[in-house]
């Protein structure tokens, strides 16, 4: 598909250059004249157009020898921005550090199978809701089951909703700790360091657990059945649906268990805030399409609307929390069961207290290092003589207008 006007005819992009940001520019408009978008994709489109450009506002800190500007706009802060993650979930690992105790941690992903994808669609609050509320149970369920561990876990999920080729594939990545507290509190029970419950029981459980939420939703009338899901509204249909599901092994990933403690601050910063593509996995935007890494080095070509419409389809709903805690890290037990959980680990073993300790002075350090990348440099790094002035530029004016308001280096 050729580019409207040519504005990208034979735009090709080594990977730093071409940015989400630059697709929405060039085909946004045309896009969002003949697609039916929600507020929040409208509104994530605009923001990720204007993100760190002068529409926004920002400063330039300029030389007062040679000239030379360095120029920083505001960013938009929009949570599917992949120019917007780096301090934001820096400064929510710092902001979590004392909730990550000194023990082993597993990593386990809960996926919904195929055959509700259109539904989820459709209904993405209450599946999404569904999904969370599903794989938290299943594991809370199990651990104080005295068969397996007898112990209440603490545990983080996220959602993603997207696989590398960018279709639509909701699914939660829980960290959970290897252990918990006892039932009357007063002890630690940790799980073996590479086992923590077999995946065949998770399975089932998460299966027979979501199944029921989503026929309690479909028996209230919760669910609206539109577009690809439309004739599965009808009762019959419905209830054969179930029943499939109901047969189908449903997929439960039990990843490698960290490497300790520290490893999951890596694994935070790499996942948490994680978009539904970073603009380092774009390659190229031409008339064959946009071009994009998927796996393994392999690359994948999009029309620019098919690009635009996969990219969209991960957008949340208005406000919806897709970071959330349960049982020793739920927002009830942080500041009681966890710091209890806490005193009976750092006592049972300091050394992993200690490493525990490294990983979240790295953490403060990388906050640091962002935080500093906002400062105005004394020298020009261009000519290394002239003095570094920071001007300020009001939203939506131009650098040539630019007004000085203070030194700030």
């Amino acid at each position: 598909m050729a580019c409207p006007g040519g504005a990208c005819e034979g735009r090709s992009a080594d990977r730093s250059s071409l940015e989400v940001a630059e697709i929405f520019r060039v085909h946004g408009e045309a896009y969002r004249r003949t697609h039916a978008l929600t507020p929040e994709q409208l509104r994530v489109m605009a923001n990720i157009e204007t993100c760190r450009t002068e529409i926004l506002g920002g400063h330039v800190d300029k030389c007062d020898h040679c000239g030379h500007k360095v120029p920083s706009y505001n960013s938009c802060s929009d949570r599917h921005c992949p120019k917007c993650q780096a301090l934001r979930q820096a400064k929510w690992i710092v902001g979590r550090k004392e909730r990550i105790l000194p023990t082993n941690y597993f990593h386990l992903v809960f996926t919904l199978p195929a055959d509700l994808r259109s539904v989820a669609l459709c209904n993405r609050k209450v599946v999404y809701d569904m999904l969370f509320a599903a794989a938290s149970e299943t594991l809370l369920e199990l651990g104080r089951d005295e068969k397996h561990l007898g112990a209440t876990l603490g545990i983080t999920a996220v959602l993603h909703t997207w696989t590398r080729e960018l279709d639509f594939h909701p699914h939660v990545h829980c960290v959970v700790t290897g252990g918990g507290l006892d039932v009357d509190g007063n002890r630690w029970i940790s799980s073996k360091p590479d086992f923590l419950f077999p995946v065949r029981v998770l399975s089932k459980l998460f299966r027979g657990k979501c199944l029921h939420a989503l026929s309690r939703a479909y028996a209230r009338g919760e669910l609206e059945f539109a577009g690809g899901c439309a004739a599965l509204g009808a009762p019959d249909r419905f209830a054969a649906l179930k029943d499939k599901l109901y047969r189908k092994d449903w997929v439960v990933y039990s990843k490698r268990p960290f490497g300790g403690p520290e490893a999951v601050f890596e694994y935070l910063g790499r996942y948490i805030h994680r978009v539904a593509i970073s603009n380092q996995r774009l390659i190229a935007m031409d008339t064959r399409g946009v071009t994009f890494f998927t796996k393994d080095s392999k690359t994948k070509t999009l029309a620019p609307t098919e690009f635009i419409r996969r990219f969209l389809m991960h957008v949340l709903p208005g406000r919806y929390t897709k970071i959330r805690h349960f049982g020793l890290l739920a927002a009830g037990n942080v500041n009681t069961k966890l710091q209890w959980a806490r005193l009976l680990l750092d006592s049972e073993n300091p050394k992993a207290a200690a490493s525990l300790e490294s990983g979240k002075m790295s953490a403060d350090t990388l906050l640091e290092q962002l935080l500093k990348e906002n400062e105005t440099p004394a020298t020009c790094p261009c000519c290394g003589i002239g003095k570094m002035t920071r001007f300020y530029v009001d939203p939506g004016v131009r650098t040539a207008s630019l007004t000085k308001r203070g030194n700030t280096s």
